[in-house]
């Protein structure tokens, strides 16, 4: 597909950026509203299967309706020679995925934020009565100011309706945040989108994954039946309440967890206050000492200021040499009676 080919007459697509297993996604241009959009081309043997088809549209229309600051808006969706596309605000910045493997491991100060933005969005989601179903870095968009976009919502329930034999191949698309029950098969609910943020969680402040297999059945064990190793075992730095909500977030039992994201964006919030309380007493101690170094020292009792007492001899001569003046101004004006 050429770079400069339009969609419906409409939709210009202009640079590459990126091409994942299921669709590539490009930079455009919307001619009609002349605004810059992110179009994403779903691969042709999806757009082909009349099942996907009508479901990629409900669930493109669903993901329509939702307007929240920390989610990618979905304007428009539509088939043009024989391809499914989706035309999203182009949101320049990140994914989530690329920041972690440049950083390694991120710290409190720096992670915790930028969680709490990611359960805000889906935690809205959550609220509209839609789960995202393959939450994972590569779908949140980190701008240059930080600020973190969901994107994605409702494609991978979409990719539920294609064929069996397809299907098994969608399901491992992204295994290592797979919950347990979507691991088993069985349907997802908000409390799977936690259990995929507890995942994403882990990789950031500990720098690797809490389950790794090369091969999706042993995975799927992993998620269902085995324990994590504590995060903090792995990153000292990590406090015992944060390991706790980290744990918590990946119980095996949906009713363990977190009920929906917004539930684990307040509780993050929560232990992040006093966290951010003490920076900024920090902050300000700093601030004060540096205010302090600029203040002159004191001077220790008893120590003599010899340029004061000099200006001072300086002004009582000046005042004293006027007066023999000021008596003959006087005088003149009012001469002695004879």
């Amino acid at each position: 597909m050429s770079e400069k080919h339009l969609l419906n007459k409409r939709y210009q697509l202009q640079d590459f950026l990126e091409k994942g297993g299921m669709a590539s996604v490009y930079r455009g241009r919307d001619l009609m509203l002349e605004r810059d959009v992110a179009i994403k081309v779903l691969r042709e043997d999806y757009s082909k299967d009349a099942g996907f088809r009508e479901r990629f549209r409900q669930e493109a229309k669903a993901a329509a309706n939702l307007s929240h600051s920390n989610i990618v808006t979905v304007y428009d969706f539509g088939y043009d020679e024989e391809r499914l596309f989706i035309v999203m605000e182009y949101v320049p910045g990140t994914d989530l995925n690329t920041l972690i493997k440049q950083k390694r491991v991120y710290s409190l100060e720096e992670g915790i934020p930028l969680v709490i933005q990611a359960c805000k969005g889906l935690g809205y989601a959550h609220r509209a009565g839609l789960v995202h179903c393959d939450i994972k870095p590569h779908n949140f968009l980190v701008t240059p100011d930080g600020r973190v976009k969901v994107t994605d919502f409702g494609i991978a329930r979409a990719l539920a309706s294609i064929n069996p034999r397809e299907e098994q191949e969608i399901v491992w698309g992204s295994p290592q945040y797979f919950s347990p029950e979507q691991a088993a098969g069985s349907a997802p609910s908000p409390a799977s989108d936690v259990y995929s943020m507890g995942v994403i969680m882990y990789l950031m402040f500990t720098g690797q994954l809490p389950f790794t297999s090369k091969t999706p059945a042993e995975l799927s064990q992993q998620h269902r039946t085995e324990l994590p190793v504590p995060p903090n075992q792995l990153n000292p730095n990590i406090p015992p309440a944060l390991n706790e909500i980290m744990l918590k977030v990946l119980s095996k039992e949906p009713s363990a967890r977190y009920r929906a994201a917004d539930q684990l964006g307040r509780v993050l919030l929560t232990f992040a206050a006093p966290q951010i309380a003490a920076e900024r007493a920090q902050e300000a101690a700093t601030m004060s000492a540096a205010a302090a170094d600029l203040q002159p020292e004191p001077k220790e009792q008893g120590q003599t200021d010899w340029v004061a007492v000099a200006l001072g001899l300086l002004a009582a001569l000046a005042v004293g040499g006027l007066l023999p003046f000021w008596m003959w101004v006087y005088l003149v004006y009012n001469p002695p009676i004879q």
